[in-house]
């Protein structure tokens, strides 16, 4: 079209990309044994070297059909056919039925949802929000993510219902929400919860609760892992123990370091300044994030980039919370770091959506964002 100038061929943003490589790369090193046993290093690194094509890809790609209900109804739909299947014909792994298994090839259904309900509330929320005093549309966007939560937390997984919640909270806060409303939802979570303790949660789940308050009271049983992973991150003290020198991961006293706890482990071996320059790095992706979405052309990409932005920080926040014995255990990996390959896709993947969503939209005229709008 006249007027439109080209969009170059692959320009990637390095400013979100190096650091989610550089975190990428911490977590390997955390992770990695150094030839001291088996490690899930080197197939972290295949899938490191696979999720920077998807985000490249996906950067490159015009990814603004995204914005289009029919799009956002169908990936919310397959997301919540493939959490209800995985309950059915999945096989329990570590009590949870949340993955289905192709050979070594593991996949979770959840990752897809949370890119799901991201996009869902970003379409919902861009042509609401400002009716969002409206309290109806509060009910109407939870009951979307509840629908989904509910299914995660049959499975059960904790965590991931936890991170979904999250988004949504968030995503409502940055649209406008009352106090009023806001206090009511407090209300409706204190309830939820008491009805989850008393008839929702599993024995295990109501022990990490009480492990959370009293850690030292059963540290042999529910409080070992928080216990182990407060001790692997006190020892690391001001500078670490040194990379591949940490007693509680690689002697195995701490469980999953290199998925659920890999921050404790980190922790330990980089220590006190290992830990700001870690969160250094994330508070720059986040900033470059904030920037995106305050330059973004429409209101999806804005939506849609903070809520990509909530999800990451709700990870961060619960896993290091988790590390420190600030927040009960609830498996939860953190972004870019933790050993798997699905929620690695999902990602550089979101970050590739978002990256084609700001390039592209600055070369489109306001009078087609309108048009897509009206006709999306």
């Amino acid at each position: 079209m006249a007027g439109v100038p080209p969009v170059r061929a692959f320009p990637l943003d390095w400013t979100l990309l190096l650091p989610a490589l550089t975190l990428s790369f911490l977590g390997i090193l955390t992770m990695s044994t150094f030839g001291q046993g088996a490690s899930l290093a080197p197939r972290q690194l295949v899938w490191l070297a696979l999720s920077t094509v998807v985000y490249i890809v996906l950067s490159a790609f015009d990814m603004r059909f995204i914005r289009r209900t029919p799009f956002v109804m169908s990936l919310y739909a397959l997301s919540f056919v493939l959490l209800a299947l995985v309950l059915v014909i999945a096989h329990p792994v570590l009590g949870a039925r949340a993955w289905f298994s192709l050979g070594p090839v593991s996949f979770q259904p959840a990752d897809l949802a949370k890119l799901a309900i991201i996009a869902l509330l970003a379409k919902y929320l861009s042509r609401r929000h400002v009716e969002i005093g409206d309290f109806r549309h509060i009910i109407i966007s939870g009951a979307y993510t509840l629908a989904l939560a509910l299914l995660i937390l049959v499975e059960p997984d904790m965590g991931n219902t936890i991170i979904f919640c999250s988004i949504w909270l968030g995503m409502m806060l940055v649209s406008g929400i009352s106090k009023k409303h806001l206090a009511i939802l407090g209300l409706i979570a204190l309830i939820t919860a008491t009805t989850l303790w008393f008839g929702g949660l599993k024995p295990y789940q109501r022990e990490r609760i009480v492990s959370f308050v009293n850690p030292a009271a059963n540290i042999h049983g529910a409080g070992y892992n928080a216990y182990q992973a407060k001790i692997a991150v006190g020892s690391g003290e001001l500078f670490g123990k040194g990379i591949g020198y940490g007693t509680q991961s690689k002697l195995r006293f701490l469980p999953e370091y290199q998925t659920d706890f890999i921050f404790a482990a980190f922790a330990e071996e980089w220590g006190f300044v290992g830990v700001f320059l870690l969160l250094a790095m994330y508070a720059l992706l986040f900033a470059r994030l904030i920037q995106i979405a305050h330059a973004a052309s429409t209101n999806f990409d804005t939506f849609f980039t903070l809520g990509v932005l909530m999800l990451f920080a709700a990870h961060v926040v619960i896993h290091a919370g988790i590390s420190l014995g600030l927040l009960p255990v609830t498996g939860t990996t953190i972004p870019f770091m933790s050993s798997g390959g699905s929620h690695l896709v999902l990602e550089f993947g979101a970050l590739g959506i978002v990256t084609s969503l700001a390039r592209y939209s600055r070369h489109t005229p306001r009078d087609m964002i309108a048009n897509e709008y009206v006709g999306g």
